[in-house]
């Protein structure tokens, strides 16, 4: 009986320590809401049953608080300066993949073909001397060697390709039903 009594008084005494303790909320750096009884930084009492320690008061806790506002402001800047940074590097990327197949396109039309000629004001063709169109071509290649690196190989033996017809698209029927378009 007295074995009881002691092993009872035991278990309850380890329920009110357990029922004292102060119980701690904190989020992680991925927003996962945490609980611990033990104090973290950046963590809050969420239940207590002690008296708080001496010169623990608001000023206190609205200084810390603060402190962390303004740790977690300048660690979400940084965030999404470097976030602004990749997509500026994406759009980048994505602009030098355009410049770089416009002025490869440019090149080898200026490359197989036998007279090169560039628009006029009112639409005319203004056909380049030889001298003229030698140094546009050597333009167009220091402009695709700019945005692409290479420059691509020009075989001038080659076959030129013959052009391709371009095929007419064929136009979408209509979404309306043209009965229920018309008046009666």
């Amino acid at each position: 009986m007295l074995r009881r009594l002691s092993l009872s008084a035991l278990i309850i005494a380890g329920a009110f320590t357990l029922a004292r303790a102060d119980v701690y909320r904190w989020v992680d750096d991925h927003g996962q809401p945490h609980y611990s009884d033990q104090w973290m930084p950046g963590s809050e009492v969420i239940k207590t049953s002690k008296a708080h320690p001496a010169g623990w008061d608001s000023t206190t806790r609205a200084a810390d608080q603060k402190n962390l506002t303004a740790s977690n402001n300048r660690i979400a800047a940084q965030a999404d300066d470097k976030d602004n940074a990749q997509a500026v590097q994406q759009d980048l990327a994505s602009r030098r993949a355009v410049l770089c197949k416009q002025s490869k396109d440019s090149y080898m039309r200026a490359i197989t073909s036998r007279r090169v000629y560039k628009d006029g004001a009112e639409g005319q063709r203004n056909y380049l001397s030889d001298a003229d169109a030698d140094a546009y071509r050597e333009q167009l290649r220091k402009q695709v060697q700019d945005y692409c690196g290479s420059v691509p190989q020009f075989d001038p033996n080659a076959p030129i390709p013959p052009p391709q017809a371009v095929e007419p698209k064929p136009i979408p029927e209509p979404k309306v039903n043209p009965a229920d378009a018309t008046s009666r």
